[in-house]
């Protein structure tokens, strides 16, 4: 069986997760709570960057990066399944690009806050992430994807925004919402129709909330 050492809050790690069910892998994949912050956690000697998520494989070998194991997925299944081939496969990967891009930018922010005493935060480097992630959503405002109305409507990049999307949710309390609605819209639709989704959703908890490490 494989395992999949993450954590719940993760965008990441939920990621991979809903891709193993769109292409009905959950019941391969054995999920492990994963400490990035612990040095004895075995994270770190399977993934020498120590980041979430890490899927290792039952030869042993281990996976890392949300892009590379939801890749690794899409082969186990046949491949062309949430990652198209040909032509159709760059537009994916470009939402895809977008959406770990606004993850990871808001995840900067979690961490200068969480992690630096209020004296020593960097305001500019806040609003630098900050206004990544309002181009971001101000583009794909005006680029909704197709309203999704099951998880066969989903492919990598889709999966992708919704976490991102659903990211924002968790650690800034919904509050880009009422400049994005059609984005707003759009995830909702995901969270009615996608069990998995609603399935990995976690409590909001603001900015400053629990020290639990991310990715």
């Amino acid at each position: 069986m494989l395992v999949l050492r993450s954590s719940a809050p993760s965008p990441f790690g939920r990621k991979v997760k809903i891709a193993a069910s769109v292409l009905g892998l959950s019941d391969q994949i054995k999920i492990e709570d994963a400490n990035t912050a612990d040095p004895a956690d075995s994270l770190r000697g399977q993934n020498p960057l120590g980041k979430i998520p890490a899927l290792v494989l039952e030869n042993g070998d281990v996976l890392y990066d949300s892009r590379v194991i939801v890749e690794y997925l899409d082969h186990l299944a046949g491949g062309g399944k949430i990652l198209p081939l040909g032509e159709a496969r760059f537009p994916v990967l470009r939402l895809q690009a977008l959406a770990n891009g606004l993850m990871d930018a808001g995840i900067l922010q979690v961490y200068e806050k969480r992690f630096r005493p209020e004296d020593k935060r960097f305001d500019d480097w806040l609003s630098y992430q900050a206004a990544k992630v309002e181009r971001g959503l101000t583009y794909l405002e005006e680029n909704v994807p197709q309203a999704v109305a099951s998880e066969a409507d989903l492919d990598a990049g889709t999966i992708a925004l919704a976490c991102a999307l659903g990211y924002l949710d968790l650690r800034f309390a919904g509050e880009w919402r009422a400049n994005y609605p059609n984005l707003a819209s759009w995830v909702d639709g995901v969270e009615a129709n996608v069990p998995v989704f609603a399935k990995t959703k976690q409590p909001a908890t603001p900015v400053t909330g629990d020290p639990a490490p991310l990715r």
